[in-house]
């Protein structure tokens, strides 16, 4: 991922636009807690397994 800010441009003619704005904010909301959950719980596996992996079986 980028770390430099960019500008988007939005193009408000689209069909995908206007299905998101149709969408209500709380709906919108809900949508990208879940995401973030989603992501949240890929990195909190992703850091178990690397720990598991450096963790020392031979003591």
């Amino acid at each position: 991922m980028s770390t430099d800010k960019e500008d988007l441009d939005i193009d408000d003619e689209s069909p995908v636009a206007e299905e998101f704005a149709a969408d209500s904010p709380a709906e919108a909301a809900k949508t990208n807690l879940s995401k973030r959950r989603t992501i949240d719980n890929l990195l909190e596996e992703r850091r178990l397994q690397k720990q598991l992996s450096d963790y020392d079986f031979d003591l």
